[in-house]
């Protein structure tokens, strides 16, 4: 039975931290992680967007590697934790960012929405609104790259039980988010598994983009659509 739902206001201030504790064992550079999911998401999608969201930005650590990546790009950011998004604004200039759940018509267009980690932080009735929400901010033609843990993944497993605020976590696997995505009323056009190697491991790190197809990764991401 999993805990009440987890208060991100509380841990704003120490969430860095929580995360290099946890996985120092793969790369002592906690940023190495928010690089990695950029380059993947800016490899896939091929394009610069003109209008770009992360949804659940948190306190903003992909926001610098979204900037560099998209340089021509308006970038936004949201969160339903206030405290995570005060931090955000401080360290993030430059940057749009917003408490959710927004009742702004004007953050509802965007032709790209980055999230990474979201979705085990829903429980899983909630789910399909949040994919409805997600359709409704995405313009036809739009990307929606989504990355989740990987539950088939004992590493990724261990990191998420240890975690305290992942105490609310109930992963899902590719095939049950590809699902929701698509019933939800989008398309989606490519999906795979990454984080194999740790930095470390840079001989073999080349070889991850081979082995997308394999559920062994620590993560995986799905790449999405709306048509109409």
């Amino acid at each position: 039975m999993k805990s009440s739902k987890v208060d991100f206001d509380f841990y704003a201030e120490s969430y860095d931290q929580h995360i290099k504790k946890g996985t120092a064992f793969f790369s002592e550079d906690h940023s190495y992680f928010a690089d990695y999911k950029v380059s993947i998401f800016a490899l896939q999608i091929k394009r610069i967007p003109k209008k770009l969201l992360e949804y659940g930005c948190g306190t903003g650590r992909n926001i610098p590697f979204l900037k560099r990546a998209f340089p021509g790009s308006c970038l936004s950011g949201s969160d339903i934790s206030k405290e995570s998004i005060r931090i955000a604004q401080k360290h993030c200039q430059g940057t749009s960012f917003f408490v959710e759940p927004s009742k702004n018509s004007n953050h509802e267009n965007f032709d790209a929405i980055f999230i990474a980690g979201v979705f085990h932080h829903v429980t899983p009735n909630e789910r399909p609104a949040l994919v409805q929400e997600l359709r409704k901010r995405l313009e036809k033609g739009g990307d929606l790259f989504i990355f989740e843990h990987n539950p088939y993944n004992a590493v990724t497993r261990r990191i998420v039980q240890r975690c305290p605020f992942d105490a609310d976590a109930v992963l899902l696997s590719r095939a049950t988010l590809h699902s929701l995505l698509t019933a939800g009323g989008l398309r989606v056009i490519s999906a795979g598994y990454c984080l194999f190697f740790p930095p470390t491991w840079r001989i073999f790190k080349q070889w991850e983009r081979y082995l997308t197809w394999l559920p062994l990764g620590g993560q995986y991401w799905i790449r999405a659509t709306v048509d109409k």
